[in-house]
């Protein structure tokens, strides 16, 4: 997609995402998107171009730190309830609790029991949070190995990415692998119909940020404009099923 083009629907989209906004704070809707997936797949560049024109009123985005001494001694979910949605918001998770079954699993943060416990937990946790009438968006953003690599590489030279590298990509390269195992396991136990996965295939990003905001729109606008928005490209962004672990919509 040319540049151009891209600008062009990109700005369609996010107007439909401020007429969107307005309706839903006007309805009380909470909605929760979760953005996970692996080391430079494209992240916060998604949530940039989604977050940037709402209402900063109604809008967080939140990106949580390394746990404090006390958060690790609180229940697990406790220091991501504080950030859920009230009515009118809509929140979006830079990676969420599922650092525990992915960073957590290949790095070692957490023990085999607390990984395991987190597994059978959280298909409740998300079940009692969309009964409590949030709306919960869960999308897996998947990047090749070559494409990380080149997307960190250009990390490490680029001065204006400076403040996006660190340690932690050396290892993202180094465990590839089990970084795949985790996502796995993690995708085939925490997948339900009232929680689902949504895989974007982001080795092209401008194109994995267009079909995400489609994706949105069809979730949490009123039909009147979702009806006007083009449905995603399945080759791009597709619900998860297990058949997408071995065919190659999945990087392996």
């Amino acid at each position: 997609m040319d540049d151009e083009k891209y600008k062009q629907e990109l700005r369609k989209l996010q107007i439909e995402l401020v007429r969107s906004q307005i309706k839903a704070i006007a309805a009380g809707q909470k909605a929760l998107v979760i953005f996970e997936g692996r080391d430079a797949a494209g992240k916060d560049g998604a949530i940039k171009r989604i977050a940037e024109h709402l209402s900063p009123r109604a809008t967080r985005v939140v990106a949580l730190p390394k746990p404090s001494d006390r958060e690790q001694g609180e229940w697990y979910f406790q220091r991501y309830v504080r950030y859920l949605p009230s009515a009118g918001e809509w929140v979006l998770f830079n990676r969420s609790w599922y650092n525990r079954a992915g960073v957590e699993v290949v790095m070692g943060f957490s023990t085999l029991a607390e990984q395991e416990q987190f597994l059978l937990d959280v298909p409740s946790f998300e079940r009692m949070l969309v009964q409590s009438g949030i709306v919960l968006i869960k999308y897996w953003l998947d990047v090749s190995r070559d494409e990380q690599h080149k997307r960190l590489k250009e990390r490490r030279t680029d001065p204006l990415k400076t403040l996006k590298t660190g340690p932690m990509d050396v290892e993202a390269e180094k465990r590839f692998d089990a970084y795949t195992r985790a996502r796995d396991d993690m995708l085939m136990r925490t997948h339900s119909p009232g929680a689902p996965w949504i895989c974007v295939r982001s080795d092209h990003k401008k194109t994995a940020r267009l079909n995400i905001m489609r994706h949105m729109l069809h979730v949490l606008a009123d039909p009147a404009i979702a009806k006007k928005i083009a449905a995603p490209d399945k080759d791009v962004l597709f619900p998860f099923d297990a058949d997408a672990l071995t065919d190659g919509r999945l990087a392996r």
